[in-house]
């Protein structure tokens, strides 16, 4: 790009800038150094300097927003301190939500239990022994009212994170929310739904995938019509790289699982320009600090070229890729665990470097137990440090321009357009799908194992390289000691699933037996046809129906998924 281009978008930049700043929309802050030295809130080549493919790097708040979604960078807003929490039942559940926002968090984000991912009631028999250990146990409306109870849900973002039976969950969550008094409009936050990366990597689905599909569909049709603030799809690459595939593959295979939302959501006749925004993603931040900083920065290029281009979608929120960024879970380690605090600061300050909307910091003992409130308030105070007292949100995207940084996200852009062609193939480039030719290739790549034999080779690939020593883990395969570090971590009582359970046989036997079979014969008709089944689960859900006998309807319709056995 030569010199005139480049002045050119500088001016561009700073008439957004500036426009941000008459709006109000820039904090009232000292961007200074620690040294008192001011600083410009972005920095570009010298004046007169050609720069050969700069429009692929460009100006914060631009086309191809590889440098940011917003000219004024986090000096206009800094990211979501968002803390993933969830353990025991909703009461308990509810008190470290309430410890979070009091601590300074911004929004809360939703840890569920295993029966609860899995649409099993507390006292289904393969409920026993797991209720209430890896996040909170939800059975019913009830259960919601609880966890949100004096936490106004019309005014935070609140992020679920459940897939397989997210729509029943969203349910219960928007009938709390009236009961409170808020209508649904009036709702923002996100939920997960993305059932794609369940069959790629974390292996907590239900249904077949053309059901599971339709759910989503319908969602996305009840969202767009209803609740238009709300976004009801969080495509999540966090699990993929948690279970071993690289950054590449990361990024390729979670834009890939976008790109078939869209093109749901396209096939249900919806306006990609409205729909789109609502569409959000959740990455994993791990310990390669330029290597993910480069995997965001091409995150964002990526999907606004395949939205304009491939996709259609004209307007400036529908190229945007809003993310949510949570520190590495496979990157701590049960050997002198207080070195993960400096793992996660250390990933944390790369999803910031790398641009991220907002971001969970792990907790210090999560590789042995959920958190300890000490430990969960030491990761929310990590953000806190790198917000406050770095200066990094002084400056869009500082590393911009960095020679190291803009060859590692061409490179890992370039390895993400390549799966992306491959996927295609699997798909035989089907633009005769009935939702379109990416998804022709997500769903021929289900059924193959394509992808989860990609992750397991680059896993197995990984682990090699440790125990070869070419790679490396402080506390684990090296400066090693016979310390013995004793953690106070959390212990979930069984107490909690006895009570669990005794509450939800003292709510069935309260409820009104004949509007509830109503309410779910309707569903089990709703399933059996083409009808948007929300309005049917928010009248399950508002007649006290458990998750339970809400999936329970629709495993009898739709049956259960059961993955191909491989060889």
């Amino acid at each position: 790009m030569d010199s005139h281009e480049i002045e050119a978008g500088r001016e561009r930049w700073a008439f957004r800038y500036e426009d941000a700043v008459a709006k109000g929309r820039v904090r009232d802050a000292d961007f200074t150094t620690l040294s008192g030295v001011e600083v410009d809130p972005v920095y570009g080549p010298p004046a007169g300097e050609d720069v050969p493919g700069f429009e692929r790097i460009g100006w914060p708040g631009e086309f191809p927003f590889t440098r940011g979604l917003h000219a004024t960078g986090y000096r206009g807003k800094p990211w979501t301190i968002r803390q993933f929490a969830g353990f025991g039942n909703a009461e308990q559940t509810n008190e470290r939500y309430k410890m979070i926002l009091a601590a300074g968090g911004h929004g809360l984000s939703v840890a569920f239990d295993m029966p609860t991912l899995m649409g099993r009631d507390s006292d289904d028999p393969r409920s026993l022994g797991e209720v209430g250990h890896c996040g909170v146990a939800v059975d019913s409306v009830s259960d919601t009212d609880i966890l949100f109870n004096d936490i106004p849900l019309g005014d935070v973002t609140t992020s679920m994170t459940i897939n397989g039976p997210a729509v029943p969950v969203f349910a219960m969550m928007v009938a709390t929310a009236e009961r409170q008094g808020f209508e649904p409009a009036s709702l923002d936050g996100t939920l997960q739904t993305d059932i794609f990366k369940e069959y790629i990597a974390q292996k907590e689905w239900i249904f077949p995938p053309e059901p599971h599909l339709r759910l989503i569909g319908d969602l996305m049709e009840y969202t767009d019509e209803h609740m238009p603030r709300y976004k009801p799809l969080s495509v999540s690459g966090y699990h993929i790289r948690e279970a071993g595939a690289t950054a590449a593959q990361e990024l390729a295979f979670t834009l890939a699982d976008g790109f078939g939302y869209v093109e749901l959501g396209k096939s249900r006749g919806l306006d990609v320009n409205k729909f789109a925004p609502g569409l959000s993603f959740f990455f994993d931040a791990h310990l390669d600090f330029f290597e993910e900083i480069a995997k965001f920065r091409a995150a964002r290029r990526i999907w606004a070229r395949w939205m304009r281009d491939v996709y259609g979608a004209t307007s400036e929120k529908a190229q945007w890729l809003r993310f949510h960024t949570q520190t590495a879970g496979v990157s701590l380690t049960a050997q002198q665990p207080d070195n993960n605090v400096v793992r996660t600061a250390i990933e944390a300050l790369a999803g910031v470097l790398g641009g991220t909307n907002s971001l969970h910091t792990n907790a210090l003992d999560e590789v042995l137990a959920l958190p300890s409130e000490k430990a969960a308030q030491i990761a929310l105070r990590t953000q806190q440090v790198i917000m406050e007292e770095t200066g990094v949100t002084n400056v869009a995207d500082p590393l911009g321009g960095s020679w190291y940084v803009e060859a590692l996200t061409d490179k890992i852009e370039a390895e993400a357009e390549a799966i992306f062609q491959r996927i295609l193939d699997l798909g035989g480039n089907n633009t005769d799908h009935p939702i379109g030719p990416m998804t022709a290739g997500l769903l021929r790549g289900i059924d193959d194992g394509w992808f989860s034999s990609e992750i397991a080779d680059s896993a197995f690939t990984y682990q090699i390289a440790l125990e070869k020593g070419e790679k490396k883990q402080v506390g684990v395969t090296i400066h090693t000691d016979e310390t013995d570090e004793s953690l106070e971590i959390m212990r979930i009582s069984h107490e909690v699933e006895r009570a669990q359970k005794e509450t939800l046989a003292s709510r069935r036997d309260d409820r009104d037996a004949a509007a509830l079979d109503r309410t779910l014969a309707a569903l089990r008709v709703g399933a059996q046809g083409t009808t948007n089944l929300v309005p049917l689960m928010l009248d399950a859900v508002r007649a006290e129906a458990t998750l339970g006998e809400i999936c329970g309807v629709l495993r009898e319709e739709w049956g259960e998924y059961r993955e191909p056995a491989r060889v």
